[in-house]
């Protein structure tokens, strides 16, 4: 059960794609600048985005208006 509830807590790219409205060329672009959420990289190679990373990721790019 904790595996279920940390698997839907972890974001593939696709899935931050669509929450940020990006294409994944943008994604790979940011994330190749150091500008993108951080991201882990499972043992099959591919990735995956804690939901608690994106969230803070977002906030730190909030306007102070």
């Amino acid at each position: 059960m904790a595996t279920v509830t940390r698997l839907r807590a972890m974001l593939t790219v696709p899935e931050v794609c669509d929450e940020l409205q990006i294409s994944r060329s943008t994604f790979y672009d940011w994330r190749q600048k150091g500008r993108s959420p951080r991201c882990i990289t499972l043992p099959n190679g591919s990735l995956r985005v804690r939901r608690s990373d994106l969230e803070s990721w977002l906030s730190a790019r909030e306007d102070a208006a």
